[in-house]
């Protein structure tokens, strides 16, 4: 006689998702919620749109609040996915420091509340850190070939920090 295997008893997790009303975003917190996970939406609305996640506002699962990762968050999370900025020129462009800041102090605001609530973090980058590359494809020891000056290096640098 086969033996049953025993049940499996998943815990349902909260997961932070920063820059979660831009495209990507969303689409991660419809991906989590179908999961089964409990999801905070973090956004600014700089970039992200309201839009994009109107129609998770009904599930019991899902909650949006209206914050800058520049700024500190307390909240109990077990995981964080951290991809708030925007990534694109036009809306970097605009004002390049608060971009940079977005990155750099963002990332290091999302790593000091995975550290005090024991959360893990995934840190979202880009292929723009490697700026123009004169090799395709980039190996991992690529280092890039970069412009820390052009008008793009708010958004690249500031991934690049990130990391």
């Amino acid at each position: 006689m086969a033996r049953r295997p025993e049940a499996v008893t998943l815990t349902r997790k909260r997961t932070m998702v920063t820059g979660g009303a831009g495209f990507l975003g969303s689409h991660l917190c419809e991906a989590l919620l179908a999961l089964g996970h409990d999801v905070l939406c973090v956004d600014n609305y700089f970039t992200g749109r309201k839009d994009n996640i109107a129609h998770l506002h009904g599930n019991p699962h899902f909650e949006a609040l209206r914050h800058d990762v520049t700024f500190p968050l307390y909240a109990e999370v077990d995981e964080i996915y951290n991809l708030a900025c925007p990534a694109s020129p036009i809306h970097y462009q605009f004002d390049p420091v608060q971009t940079t800041k977005t990155s750099v102090i963002g990332a290091i605001n999302m790593l000091g509340l995975a550290k005090r609530v024991h959360a893990k973090i995934l840190q979202a980058s880009t292929s723009e850190v490697y700026g123009d590359p004169t090799v395709h494809p980039q190996t991992e020891d690529y280092r890039g070939n970069v412009n820390p000056r052009g008008p793009r290096a708010c958004y690249d640098e500031g991934k690049r920090c990130a990391e």
